[in-house]
């Protein structure tokens, strides 16, 4: 088993005033030769936009693209004439493909929204641009892992489907619980970012916003320490 720690306080900044942000791989102005990405995981982003502020109309190209809202409701707007509001306990997916556009906007006038968005690359190039969100039952996430996002032609349950054989799972576990996460493909590698609370995997101690990178393993065993949420992606390493 290949382990790369990521502890939180490591992760990229960036304040802009509007939007706070923390990379856990190289983006925008924040470059780090030893964080590319984790396999086909290009970027995991955890923002805070301030009320009333937002991203501006701009464009994007082959790449899937998952935001998950913590906090908060973000306004949508795109070239494919969606306008939506994403909300907590839903998923939005967007393949890029051939090109689209589009805009996320907080449009409160007294809360922040926090949400996680990342970046997968996709297993076809220039595919037709599509948008999807869903509203999952975060009951079914208690004690074990929902999956979220699988991939187009193996959809698990009422996951969102997106062009790459990779996974996007949620759990709430309560102390003293012990899971082994059982990976869809032995050849893949998990990322798991510890949304709260505290876990152990391996050797190392997770606290809340740490992450951990797990390779040529095909279960990994999680323990909880203290009552935990916890996101894993699953992507093919090469």
């Amino acid at each position: 088993m290949k382990t790369i720690y990521h502890k939180a306080n490591t992760r990229g900044k960036a304040d802009h005033g509007w939007l706070k942000s923390h990379h856990s791989f190289s983006f925008a102005s924040y470059q780090n030769p030893e964080r590319m990405g984790f396999g086909q995981l290009r970027v995991l982003n955890d923002d805070i936009v301030k009320p009333k502020m937002g991203f501006g109309t701009h464009p994007h190209q082959n790449m899937e693209i998952i935001s998950i809202p913590l906090s908060g409701a973000l306004s949508h707007k795109d070239s494919m004439d969606n306008k939506r509001a994403i909300t907590v306990g839903e998923v939005q997916v967007m393949s890029a493909g051939t090109g689209l556009q589009h805009s996320e906007f907080n449009d409160s006038r007294t809360d922040e929204v926090n949400f996680l968005q990342l970046w997968i690359q996709p297993e076809t190039q220039n595919v037709t641009p599509r948008y999807e969100q869903k509203k999952f039952d975060e009951a079914k996430r208690h004690n074990n892992f929902q999956t979220v996002v699988s991939p187009q032609d193996n959809i698990i349950g009422d996951a969102l489907g997106i062009h790459q054989q990779a996974y996007i799972s949620l759990g709430n576990f309560d102390e003293g619980k012990t899971i082994n996460f059982k990976l869809h493909d032995a050849s893949h590698g998990i990322y798991i970012f510890l949304l709260e609370g505290e876990i152990s995997v391996g050797n190392e101690t997770l606290e809340t916003r740490d992450a951990i990178g797990i390779s040529d393993a095909g279960t990994v065993e999680i323990h909880i320490n203290t009552t935990s949420k916890i996101l894993v992606v699953e992507v093919p390493m090469n």
